[in-house]
């Protein structure tokens, strides 16, 4: 069968030059062009006509979820992987309203990125396993996402919450990132948001936090 063809977008160009030179590597899989933010996403998708784009969602001018929102009505036939650092709930739903097929954190390996661009090119979903539940919570319209958000406090997202009980519960980042099947980086940058959103210094405080809030329980 002939290459699917691909474009990615990253706006950090280490990120980008590694994941080029990942991208020449697999077989199938045809790289047409990268650019730099969702803004020149949506320019190179018309010119070179990709048949997956890898997104990133974070990006400068125009982030990946409104580039995938213009694409979704200029260019459906480009069908969008959200590729990103962070497996929150507001991102993965983020992603999802705006069309993308199928969401990868940024340490999926090469055969999961393949086999993503491979089923997506096929017109199936490709879902990360650490953002699954989220993803199905939200297919399944329980309305879980964003009642839930609007309960926390400090606009704290679900899985933030939850990383902040593992914390009070005396866990390590390795095992969170263990308890969750996620990896020790996107634990560090849950933490690193809910520690910004909550004015939070260090884990001490988060745990006092925790209970206050009713997050997590104390000992006893």
């Amino acid at each position: 069968m002939s290459a699917i063809r691909v474009l990615l977008a990253d706006d950090q160009r280490l990120v980008r030059e590694s994941l080029a030179t990942l991208l020449g590597l697999l077989p199938d899989v045809e790289l047409v062009a990268t650019a730099s933010d969702g803004q020149e996403a949506c320019v190179l998708v018309a010119e070179h006509a990709p048949e997956v784009v890898l997104m990133d969602l974070r990006m400068p001018r125009m982030d990946g979820i409104e580039a995938t929102r213009r694409l979704r009505e200029s260019n459906p036939d480009a069908r969008v992987i959200a590729l990103t650092t962070y497996a929150d709930d507001e991102s993965v739903l983020g992603a999802l309203r705006a069309g993308a097929r199928g969401y990868l954190t940024k340490d999926s390996s090469a055969e999961d990125i393949r086999e993503a661009i491979l089923k997506v090119a096929a017109g199936e979903a490709a879902l990360d396993p650490s953002v699954q539940q989220h993803v199905v919570a939200a297919l399944a319209g329980d309305g879980r996402g964003d009642a839930v958000i609007d309960g926390l406090p400090d606009r704290l997202t679900p899985r933030e919450a939850e990383v902040l009980g593992l914390i009070a519960d005396g866990l390590t980042n390795a095992e969170i990132a263990e308890r969750l099947v996620v990896s020790p980086t996107t634990v560090k940058s849950h933490i690193n948001h809910l520690f910004t959103k909550a004015g939070l210094r260090d884990r001490a405080q988060a745990v006092r936090y925790a209970y206050r809030h009713g997050l997590a329980q104390p000992p006893g």
